[in-house]
């Protein structure tokens, strides 16, 4: 690693010590998707609940059906429809027409497809006809015992797992109504730069527009945080304060800033940071650091009025690789996402090699892939450039310093510091973006 500059895996640290998990809330299971559970959750009921039947056809007794699998007929004395009851049940040389979902009626213990037997098919809407049916012991008895998919009492979801939609199946059905959960962040985002222009603005001369306060208000979204995007702010400390104090008010949890944080004479960021005394105005904690990571070398931490802040360099793709190293840990860690919630997972400890378990203890968006072509890497940093897929793995998706190559990237790859070039055919660790 370079010298003087700090480890990726030490600022992590330094971040999620800002933050804890947020209160707990009680919410509608309905309206609780992307929320991060706070409690473990086990079945209220078992599923299914009753012994039913997984195909349309025929309720039968097996004591009915040869073991060498000769047709017999039976009489066809009734009719279960799925949400009815189980009827009155069958005896010896009987079957019941039974649809996919229904109770299965006592004495049955089988059910035969209907395209395994005489009838062939259902006619929706049709009454029944039939006053008998040849059918055929089958391979499998097509019948969901109760509790085979989940007994009451099973685990279903763990504290610290998010709320998906799969989940929110598998709870309703079990009898789940509301669940505890982490109140969902709120971020305020700032972009700094008098040079910068409201979306949709006239561009004067020397002026750009602001992409950063966008693109991070809505990787902040995408991180499971509700926004509030304030700015641009003008190079000024006064004009920065004033926006700092208010983004910190109405219950933010996390403020979030762009640019001016590196050593220029403008850097309003580390102006702030820097006062002292009455100057000094809500500033706590402030730590300004060079990172050992390409790009986004820039960085500094601070609370504001107690708000946690992270203070994030002004280059777009520094920005948004910062964000994903440092913010989106952050904001897990707000919502009490798996590991994030305790601190920093044993498999961080060497974060430069695979930063993965800083943002995803579960690694589900992290992978090993081989790049399709070489490239060079920044000795003693972290490079984190944007890559597309490519017959027979990863290559740089333009310039590592290039808004359009982020923007055509499908991951992040994350070099070590101590590569210096990437050959095609090696190994490289990714994060996912697509």
């Amino acid at each position: 690693m370079e010298s003087g500059l700090r480890s990726v895996t030490e600022h992590v640290q330094r971040v999620l010590a800002l933050v804890g998990p947020l209160p707990v809330v009680s919410l509608d299971l309905t309206d609780a998707d992307g929320a991060v559970l706070a409690e473990d959750l086990h079945a209220r009921v078992a599923v299914p609940p009753f012994d039913s039947a997984a195909m349309d056809g025929y309720a039968v007794r097996l004591a009915d059906l040869p073991a060498d699998g000769a047709p017999v007929t039976l009489q066809v004395t009734g009719d279960v429809a799925a949400g009815s009851g189980s009827g009155a049940g069958i005896g010896p040389g009987q079957a019941v027409r039974i649809m996919t979902g229904a109770p299965l009626p006592p004495g049955a213990d089988a059910v035969i497809p209907v395209e395994h037997t005489s009838t062939g098919r259902f006619v929706a809407g049709a009454a029944r006809e039939e006053g008998s049916v040849t059918l055929a012991r089958r391979p499998r008895p097509h019948v969901r015992a109760a509790g085979e998919d989940v007994g009451r009492g099973e685990l279903l979801a763990r504290a610290g797992s998010e709320v998906t939609a799969a989940a929110v199946g598998a709870l309703t059905a079990s009898g789940t109504m509301r669940v505890a959960v982490r109140r969902r962040p709120l971020v305020a985002v700032i972009s700094t730069g008098s040079e910068l222009v409201p979306v949709g603005g006239v561009l004067g001369p020397g002026q750009i527009t602001d992409s950063n306060g966008p693109m991070l208000a809505a990787a902040a979204r995408t991180a499971g945080a509700d926004v509030v995007r304030l700015g641009p702010v003008s190079d000024d400390a006064a004009a920065l304060r004033a926006a700092l104090d208010a983004a910190s008010v109405g219950g933010t949890d996390l403020i979030v800033t762009a640019g001016g944080v590196s050593a220029g004479a403008a850097d309003v960021v580390r102006e702030v940071l820097a006062a002292s005394g009455p100057e000094a105005g809500g500033v706590s904690d402030a730590d300004v650091a060079s990172v050992a990571m390409s790009p986004g070398k820039p960085q500094a931490l601070a609370r504001w009025r107690g708000v946690p802040w992270l203070a994030l360099p002004g280059n777009p793709v520094g920005a948004y690789a910062s964000f994903e190293l440092f913010a989106r840990p952050a904001i897990d860690r707000l919502r009490g996402l798996g590991g994030a919630a305790e601190g920093l997972p044993g498999q961080a400890r060497n974060a430069e090699r695979a930063l993965l378990p800083l943002r995803y203890p579960l690694g589900h968006a992290h992978r090993s892939l081989r790049a399709a072509t070489a490239w060079s890497s920044p000795a003693g940093r972290l490079q984190v450039l944007p890559v597309r897929w490519v017959d027979g793995g990863v290559e740089p998706a333009g310039s590592h310093h290039s808004l359009s190559a982020l923007a055509a990237a499908d991951a992040l790859a994350l070099v070590p510091p101590d590569v210096e070039k990437v050959r095609a055919g090696d190994v490289v660790q990714v994060l996912m973006l697509r």
